[in-house]
């Protein structure tokens, strides 16, 4: 056989081989197009339906809320005084611990007693004499009255006798002051409170010489209630004025650091002149501090409710969000998509705020997931039962 014949024969398998090839190759496309699959535009358009983002939603609230105007403030005690003693003495015992807190009416120190209850004891027995001296004056004169009006002894003696009688009647009395003198100084010998509150540190330890007017003992000041104090602006005073007018103005201090109202009271002063410097006014309200947990000089914010605005719309606070334009909301719009509202904010109300323009009643507004939606997004508002699920 040539080589031209082999070089032909080998030409027609490869055609014949390539022709199976095509065949086979056409018949696997063809079943690929009829199951669908080659048109990429449909596998990849999901159910919109599926991809609504699951939000959940709040109804706008309508109801009256307070009006607040709110300041820094200090506490400040009712009464703080500096312990003295009344009498001169030893320092025996001190009866409770540096930064107690007291009662009325509680053994704080005591002073050496044994000098004055010594004293209170001459007084005493001097009393005694006295009486018996009295006693034995008024049989003499009772004597003598019955001998005068006989005639058997002198008008003169008889005189002398009722005079030595009322002498021992005053001599009884300054001796019964007496006694009570040296009781009084024998109780100042214990130092009480002479009101409820806290005591300070230490001034006169064990030992220690105290006397009338020289070094204090300790401090003692009152902490419930306390006043609050602060300066509102003398923009703010007629509405303060005006509210006072119409009866006891409500009072909250906030401590920093915490968020709840703990401490409440009542506005109870306002000064009588403007300071003209600052264009500020005095006014001081008083504070329950039944935890003793508010201090004088302490730093707190105090709010007052000077009036109420009715029919605001309230919104949680969490559903606010922020921009460039400012605050927004994003409520379930026309077709359960995304519609971001710009909103002008009002006063406060524990966790909501009142919303002044850019919503209505009637408006749904998201208060979750929204670092997940945007505006025009498709949403699915979640019933109420899924919310409360989703929050546990």
């Amino acid at each position: 056989m040539s080589r031209t014949k082999i070089f032909l024969s080998l030409a027609a398998a490869a055609i014949v081989v390539a022709g199976g090839a095509y065949a086979v190759l056409r018949t696997d496309v063809g079943t690929i197009v009829g199951l669908g699959l080659s048109e990429p535009a449909k596998a990849a358009t999901p159910d919109p339906a599926m991809m609504a983002m699951p939000v959940p939603v709040t109804r706008i609230e309508k109801r009256t809320i307070p009006i607040y105007l709110e300041y820094s403030a200090r506490a400040e005690s009712i009464r703080s005084i500096t312990l003295q003693p009344k009498i001169s003495g030893y320092i025996q015992k001190q009866n409770v611990t540096d930064g107690a807190d007291v009662k009325e009416g509680d053994l704080l120190y005591t002073i050496d007693p044994r000098d004055y209850q010594a004293v209170l004891d001459q007084a005493r027995a001097q009393v005694q004499r006295d009486i018996a001296a009295l006693d034995y004056a008024r049989s003499n004169l009772d004597r003598g009255s019955e001998l005068a009006k006989s005639g058997y002894i002198a008008k003169d003696t008889y005189d002398q006798r009722n005079s030595t009688v009322k002498q021992a009647e005053a001599a009884l009395a300054a001796d019964q002051a007496a006694v009570r003198t040296a009781e009084i100084n024998l109780s100042y010998t214990e130092v009480r409170a002479p009101f409820s509150g806290r005591l300070g540190r230490n001034q006169a330890p064990v030992g220690t010489l105290v006397t009338v007017g020289g070094a204090p003992l300790n401090t003692l000041v009152q902490l419930d209630p306390v006043y609050v104090t602060f300066n509102p602006s003398e923009n703010d005073l007629a509405a303060i004025l005006k509210a006072r007018a119409r009866g006891p103005i409500p009072a909250d201090v906030i401590v920093p650091g915490e968020t709840e109202v703990r401490h409440k009271g009542e506005l109870t002063f306002v000064d009588n002149s403007i300071d003209r410097s600052t264009g500020t006014i005095v006014a001081r309200a008083t504070i329950k501090n039944q935890d003793l947990s508010l201090l004088p000089g302490q730093y707190v914010r105090i709010r007052l409710a000077v009036s109420n605005q009715p029919d605001a719309l309230m919104v949680p606070q969490a559903a606010l969000g922020s921009s460039q334009l400012g605050k927004y909301l994003y409520v379930v719009g026309e077709g359960n998509k995304v519609d971001m509202r710009l909103v002008s904010l009002g006063p406060t109300d524990g966790d909501q705020v009142a919303i002044l323009k850019g919503v209505s009643e009637n408006d749904q507004v998201i208060s979750g997931n929204l670092q997940k939606i945007g505006p025009g997004m498709p949403v699915q508002p979640l019933p109420p039962q899924q919310q409360a699920a989703q929050q546990h």
